[in-house]
Order: structure tokens, then C-alpha cells, then sequence
């Protein structure tokens, strides 16, 4: 700072800093009340040009604090006569870097005063003692750090959220802060993320269809309604409306959305640690139903089976909903999807252009990755992708028209796979878990009182040994029983669960007519692929599809013999096959046959006059046979009119018959 003179005065500095473990201290410790301590301080003493420092909610273990930052600068520019702290840990309570400091200000001809410690670096013996209190206050740190870990331990363990703030989508009850309560508005576009999800898009797409309807990102809306911590600095608010896929991926894999409490999901080595490490999941403290949930425990286990497979956008600008859901049959990998992004190709096939569908279609990939080795492993599986769609599709009309007309026929067929498989045999296990335990408590009793019996000198150690080993038989005995039995039971009342579960989804889905993403998500959990088989000189392939909840589930059907007019589409159909295949065989053929010709005629095995009297032979032959092929063709067209004819003869006889019976 300049004077009047234009020379260089120099500033009191009067730093305050309170961290969180000094709430703990109580209101003696507040910013306000430091502050006012110091102007007093400085005041009376006559220090002239003064300036506050303060760093809010700082720990003193570390010194990357702002407040404190911009104190160092102003030192080292030589700008700074003197600083002054309520008391010596205010400064820090590392005493390594508090010493460095304090020496730093010594160099720079910087008197330091800590009031209530009495030190002033001024009066040299009130430094004798300072280096012992910089360790009190490191100590009163690593102190303090012990208590709060173990209330925090003490209210993690009881089930109470030890995150500061409460999640996106809820906020802390006003009667009681480990209570949280839905924050509808939030909850909100927490549901919409979640079917999002659903629907098949990505973290990154959902962030980018947030952001594009404006729609304030978690940071703005906590900041804006006041749900915020003390960390003003980590809150960007400059883009309030700009979400990421990394604050999606974050929420989708939140328990706490279910109605769960999740802690120590984090931990610190050391109390001077800034950055927290993961503990392993196994090591989380998991409370279920603690709160009201947002989103139901099936659609968030979805979203983490979606979310765990890989879904890719490729050429066609979209990720395939079948991803991580079509396995191979016999080796148990997953398929290959393979689709280009053109919709339709065309193809010229005896002077003709056809336009074809591209492919798009699925291969087993233990088969693929073989045969890039030089293996053979497996096999190719091949299956188009819309007959698998076609398959689904179809059969989750049959399975939701069976659930409606049979529910209770739906229930029981899958309780069948239940070990205990009538209520009445629940009820038996539970009477008998019941004496069972009761058993056990008498076993228990009898443990201590043969004790004290043999302590006492009433039972001898021989007699002892042989009562406790009984005892001890039968105890483990009955708590194998007991685990045998809650293990059939749970899987009885899962059963039924699943059951209803599915019955829900079934109820969500009233009419349809094509498969969409979330119904394929909701209903679909695996589906199986076997090999073709092509033995009976058509090509046959089975098709496992495994549900949710329920697993694979043969629908009953009443076998119905076909009409005649189905007998006759199917013969049909049959010989449009059998055309289409010969028609493939012979152009396969021919481009084999020109290919060996072109081969041969490169290795000058043929001449080219011989390869073109070779294409004459064929094209004659070709079409002496294309000849044959119509005549035979007009041969089976006369016979279909004959057989017509005949039949519409025999319909008009019929049904003069039956006018004249009726008359």
C-alpha cells in the first residue's frame, strides 16, 4: 500500500480459520468471534492498516487453503509488517510446515502474535515453548481426527447416512438431519434418467438430451435451494444447465435410490489425507429400506445389468438393444453382432437386380475368435437379427396372454421349481425352524450349567467332555437343519415374488405391436442360441429366450391339427423353399465355375478362344435347362388349376347338397 508520500506502508494481517472439527469446540471458535478478538487485540495495541485473511471450513493439517494462499503471496511480495492469530493452531496444525512457515516470516522480517499462547516473536522468550505447542496442536489434531472416525463408525453402523449432504432427488428431513426425505422436483429427473436408461441410451446421450432441455444440473439446483455444503469452491455455477455422462454413470449405480443406506464407501489412510480411497464392496455397510425409495429394486437391477454391458453406437448411428442378451447355446459365449449401415443393397442375379435387406445378424464369437487363430471351436450359430426380434416378440405375446386367462395357473407352474412346493410344507418348516431354536436355548442352558457344574467339582472332566461333545453334535446338527430350512423357505417366498413381479410386467404392457427397448429390458434376460439343423433337409434352429423373474417358461398349448388350407400354405411355402434354394445353388455354381475358369486361364492352363467356347457350351446348357425348368413349371401351374377346379366342383356339390337336405 502507498501513503500520503507516496511510500510503501505495510499491512497488519489478522488471520482467521475455523475447520469442521472446530464446530465441535462450540461457538468460541467461531470466524466472528476470532474476529473480533483480533481487532480488539489490534486496537489496542496501536497496529494501523489491517487487513483479514480467513480460510471457513479448512482443515490446519494442510495449507492449500485460499485465505491463507493469498497471505504467503502478499509475505512474499514484502508487503506484509505483521500477522496476528487468535492462538498458534489457528496457523496450522501440521508443526513440519507451521515451523516453515514461522521461519519463512522470521526471513522476511514478519512478527507473528498468537494471543492466547502468549507468543510474540518480538520477545524472544516467548518462542521457548512454541515448537512444543506446534506438536500439541498436531496432536490435538490427530486427536480430535480419532473422535470424529469414531462417531462417524458408531453412526455408520447404526444405520444412519454419514454423507454430509443428501443425494440428488432427496433432501434431509427439517425434524431430524439422518432422515431423508423424497425431493419430488429432483426425484423427478431421477426417474426420467433411469427409463432413460431403459429405453437403451447411454450415460452420455441421456447428459446431452439433459442439457439440450435445459434442465439444471445437481451442483446449480443444491446451490440454488440452498442443499449445499460448506465447499462453496468445488460448485461451478457459471453453466447451470450443462450435465456430464460421468454425473449420470454416478447416479445410475446409487443403492441409496432403491431406499438403502450405503456407508463406508470411502476411507483415509491418514487424518492428513485430502483424497479419500475406495473401500472394497465387500466392505460396505449396506441398510436396506431406510428411507422411501425412488426407483423400484427390479428397474435399478436392469439399469446395472444394461449398464455392465457395453452398447456401442456404430455405423447406423444407434446402439443395438440385443447387446449382452444373445448367448450361444452350447459353449455359453456371447454373439457376434454384425450390421452395416446402408438399409438395403441390391444384387444382380440372372439378369435380374434384386434388392436385399443388409445384414444384420449374430455368430457365436468363441467360433469367430477360432477362426481367426486357425481353430475350429464351436460353431457358427448364424441367426438374423429380426427373427430373433420376431421370436421375442412372439413369444412375449404368448407368455403375457397365458399370464392373463391363467394367473393362478402361472404362479403355480412356477413354484413347481421351488424345493418346497405348497404352502402347507412352508408352514411345517417354519413350526419346525421355531422348535429348532427353541432346542437350541435349552442346549445352551445345559452348556452352562455343566459348567459350572464342573468348575464346581459336581461333574468330573471325563463326564464333562462326553455331555459337551453331545451337546455340541446336536447343536450344530439343528443349526444345519435350521440353514437348510430358511434356505428352502426363502426360495418358496422368492419364487412367489418373482411370480407377482413378473405378473406387473406383464400388466404394464397391455398392447403392442412391435418390440421396443424398455419392453425387451423388462421382460428379457437371456436368450440362447443353438446350431441349425439342417438333417431333415430343411434348416431348424431352436431358440431358448429366458424372462425375468421367471427364467425360461414353457407356455402350455393345446395342439390343434392343421386345416387343410394350413396343410396347403404349408406346402406352399415349402416349395417357394426348395425353388429359392436350387435357384441359390445353381448361381453359386456359376460363379464358382467362372471363377475356376478365370483362375485357369490366368495360369495359362486355357486359352481365351477356349474360355469363351466354354461360356457358349454353358450358355446353351443353361438354357436347355431354364426350358426344362418352365415346362415343368407350367406342368405343376396346370395341375394346381386342375386340383382347383376339382375342389371349387366339389364345394359347389357340397353346398348344393346341403340346400337341398335343408329344403
Amino acid at each position: 500500500m502507498m501513503n500520503n508520500k507516496g511510500q510503501t506502508t505495510k499491512i497488519t494481517v489478522l488471520y482467521e480459520r475455523l475447520s469442521r472439527e472446530d464446530l465441535l469446540s462450540g461457538d468460541s471458535q467461531s470466524i466472528q468471534n476470532q474476529r473480533e478478538i483480533l481487532e480488539n487485540y489490534a486496537k489496542q495495541h496501536g497496529f494501523s492498516e489491517i487487513r483479514h485473511y480467513q480460510d471457513d471450513g479448512t482443515s490446519g493439517v494442510h495449507f492449500d487453503r485460499n485465505g491463507w494462499q493469498r497471505l504467503i503471496e502478499d509475505v512474499s511480495a514484502g508487503n506484509v509488517n505483521c500477522v496476528i492469530t487468535k492462538d498458534l493452531s489457528r496457523l496450522g496444525r501440521e508443526h513440519i510446515q507451521t515451523g516453515m512457515y514461522l521461519e519463512m516470516f522470521r526471513h522476511k522480517g514478519v512478527r507473528f502474535i498468537a494471543i492466547t499462547n502468549g507468543v510474540d516473536s518480538a520477545n524472544p522468550e516467548t518462542l521457548e515453548y512454541m515448537p512444543f505447542l506446534n506438536i500439541f496442536s498436531e496432536w490435538f489434531a490427530r486427536d480430535t481426527s480419532k473422535k470424529i472416525k469414531a462417531v462417524a463408525h458408531a453412526k455408520g453402523n447404526a444405520g444412519k447416512p454419514l454423507s454430509y449432504n443428501a443425494i440428488y432427488g432427496y433432501k434431509k428431513s427439517p425434524d431430524d438431519k439422518n432422515v431423508w426425505l423424497i425431493d419430488e422436483e429432483a426425484a423427478a429427473i431421477v426417474r426420467q434418467i433411469f427409463q432413460m436408461t431403459m429405453d437403451g441410451m447411454g450415460a452420455y446421450q441421456i447428459a446431452k438430451q439433459l442439457t439440450a432441455e435445459k434442465i439444471e444440473k445437481p451442483s446449480y439446483y443444491f446451490a440454488m435451494n440452498r442443499m449445499v455444503g460448506q465447499k462453496a469452491t468445488s460448485r461451478d455455477l457459471s453453466e447451470p444447465y450443462t450435465w456430464n455422462g460421468g454425473t449420470i454413470k454416478a447416479m445410475l449405480k446409487k443403492p441409496e435410490y432403491c431406499g438403502h443406506t450405503v456407508n463406508f464407501r470411502t476411507y483415509k489412510e491418514s487424518y492428513k489425507d485430502k483424497q479419500s480411497k475406495w473401500n472394497a464392496k465387500d466392505d460396505w455397510k449396506i441398510f436396506p429400506n431406510t428411507h422411501e425409495a425412488i426407483i423400484e429394486q427390479e428397474v435399478f437391477d436392469t439399469v446395472q445389468k444394461l449398464r455392465g454391458t457395453p452398447r456401442r453406437v456404430d455405423k447406423t448411428g444407434e446402439a443395438n438393444p440385443l447387446t449382452g442378451l444373445v448367448f450361444c447355446a452350447d459353449c455359453g459365449g456371447k454373439m457376434y453382432n454384425s450390421r452395416q449401415s446402408k438399409e438395403y443393397y441390391e444384387e444382380k442375379r440372372f439378369d435380374k437386380v434384386y434388392r436385399h435387406k443388409t445384414a444384420d445378424f449374430y455368430t457365436c464369437s468363441t467360433y469367430n475368435l477360432g477362426k481367426g487363430a486357425f481353430k475350429t471351436v464351436c460353431s457358427n450359430h448364424f441367426m438374423r437379427t429380426v427373427v430373433i426380434r420376431d421370436l421375442i416378440l412372439d413369444a412375449i405375446r404368448l407368455i403375457s396372454g397365458y399370464v392373463r386367462e391363467n394367473q393362478a395357473e402361472f404362479v403355480e407352474k412356477v413354484r413347481e421349481a421351488s424345493t418346497v412346493r405348497q404352502a402347507e410344507t412352508a408352514k411345517a418348516h417354519k413350526k419346525q425352524l421355531a422348535k429348532n431354536e427353541r432346542r437350541i436355548a435349552v442346549l445352551n442352558r445345559l452348556f452352562q450349567k455343566i459348567y459350572e457344574d464342573n468348575a464346581n467339582a459336581k461333574l468330573s472332566d471325563e463326564r464333562y467332555e462326553q455331555l459337551s461333545e453331545t451337546y455340541e453334535l446336536e447343536q450344530a446338527q439343528l443349526k444345519q437343519q435350521n440353514t437348510e430350512l430358511q434356505t428352502e423357505l426363502a426360495a418358496y417366498n422368492t419364487d412367489s415374488e418373482k411370480a407377482d413381479k413378473f405378473i406387473e410386467v406383464v400388466r404394464k404392457y397391455i398392447e403392442f405391436e412391435e418390440l421396443t427397448t424398455p419392453m425387451l429390458n423388462e421382460f428379457v434376460s437371456k436368450i440362447a442360441v443353438h446350431e441349425a439343423d439342417k438333417s431333415s433337409g430343411q434348416r431348424i434352429q431352436q431358440v431358448d429366450i429366458f424372462f425375468n423373474f421367471i427364467g425360461q417358461f414353457d407356455v402350455p398349448i393345446e395342439e390343434i391339427p392343421p386345416t387343410l388350407e394350413e396343410l396347403e400354405e404349408q406346402e406352399k411355402r415349402r416349395r417357394k423353399l426348395e425353388y429359392q434354394r436350387e435357384a441359390n445353388r445353381r448361381w453359386y455354381e456359376k460363379k464358382k465355375r467362372e471363377a475356376e475358369w478365370q483362375r485357369a486361364l490366368e495360369a495359362g492352363e486355357i486359352s481365351a478362344e477356349e474360355l469363351k467356347l466354354h461360356k457358349q457350351e454353358q450358355l446353351a446348357k443353361e438354357e436347355t435347362e431354364k426350358v426344362e425348368r418352365e415346362k415343368r413349371a407350367e406342368h405343376r401351374r396346370e395341375y394346381a388349376r386342375e386340383w382347383a377346379k376339382k375342389k371349387r366342383a366339389r364345394e359347389r356339390a357340397e353346398r348344393q347338397k346341403a340346400e337341398d337336405k335343408s329344403a
